[in-house]
């Protein structure tokens, strides 16, 4: 009885074991029986288990654990056609969550979350291409504010706007409508409808995170860009050029002002100082004519006699020699 009894406990431990299971925090649980998923009693609403300790049947129940945290969805980009027949090449990224867990089980074939992830991007896509093939490029890189194309180019951060810009040849003062918010909403509310009643997910968030062109058109668009930064660039140079030469002129003018009055004032000191040597010289010759001739003289004779090679062939008995004649110099 006793050798009975051992095989008998280990069997219901066993037994007992089995039937436990736990859900982990983050978790939710469903238990699938002869393949159906078991349901609360008297609804079509699948049974989920919260995180802690269950109970099941041992051998005849499967326990499946869903993570019930919030998934970020970032795949890659796609590309998509605009209204005016333009390709962009745009990222999102979704922020989803597993609502119904019975119908999330069912529709992925087990709650596989790459088949989940799949059904749910095909989804998003469709939207997206529905609501960009009936924008215009400036209208999916703008935001809400209108802006005038001018006062778009002349903000550096405005980048993707310029270059959209001039792919769809705007005119110069025509306002731009950006409506790249609203379609992030629209999108966003009709694939949570469709997401929560084909996969039983809810869609939490929804974002272009990047607008771009394609490689091919870009390198156009870029060197449209360079072209009229070029041209910009050369204006200003020749602004630039115009006022300095302006600056230059009016320095010169200056200058050419200055040294006429600075000449035009050295030839009134000359004058000025001329007159009064000259009257000096008319004042001295009149206190004593003859002492002023014969000083006058010695200049004369001193300029005529400075080198030993002058000649002089004057009669000796001119006036010049006066002086040298008298032997006291004077009369």
């Amino acid at each position: 009885m006793r050798k009975l009894m051992i095989p008998v406990v280990v069997i219901f431990i066993a037994l007992l074991l089995m039937s436990l299971f736990v859900v982990n925090e983050g978790e939710r649980g469903i238990v699938v029986r002869f393949g159906r998923i078991l349901k609360d009693n008297n609804t079509e609403v699948a049974r989920i288990y919260e995180p802690g300790l269950h109970f099941k049947v041992p051998l005849f129940d499967r326990v499946r654990t869903l993570d019930a945290r919030i998934q970020t969805m970032d795949d890659q980009a796609d590309r998509f056609v605009t209204a005016e027949k333009k390709d962009v090449i745009i990222d999102t990224y979704v922020k989803w969550r597993i609502s119904d867990f019975g119908q999330y089980y069912l529709t992925t074939g087990g709650g596989d979350k790459s088949t989940a992830e799949a059904l749910l991007k095909r989804k998003v896509v469709d939207n997206l291409r529905a609501e960009i093939g009936s924008k215009e490029i400036k209208q999916i890189v703008s935001g809400p504010e209108r802006k005038s194309a001018v006062e778009v180019a002349e903000e550096p951060a405005a980048a993707e706007a310029v270059v959209n810009e001039i792919i769809a040849e705007v005119a110069p003062r025509k306002e731009v409508e950006g409506q790249r918010d609203q379609i992030m909403a629209d999108v966003l509310a009709e694939t949570k409808v469709s997401a929560m009643k084909d996969l039983g997910v809810e869609v939490i968030d929804f974002r272009m995170k990047k607008i771009n062109l394609p490689d091919e058109i870009s390198e156009s668009i870029y060197r449209r860009m360079r072209a009229e930064r070029e041209s910009v660039a050369r204006k200003h140079r020749a602004q630039g050029r115009e006022k300095a030469e302006v600056i230059r002129a009016q320095s010169e003018l200056e200058v050419a002002k200055v040294l006429a009055e600075a000449d035009r004032e050295a030839r009134v000191l000359r004058g000025s100082a001329d007159a009064t040597v000259a009257k000096i010289y008319a004042d001295a010759f009149n206190q004593d004519p003859e002492f002023y001739n014969f000083l006058r003289s010695l200049k004369a004779y001193e300029k005529s006699f400075s080198s030993k090679s002058d000649i002089l062939i004057v009669d000796p008995n001119t006036e010049f020699f006066k002086y040298m004649k008298e032997s006291n110099g004077v009369n």
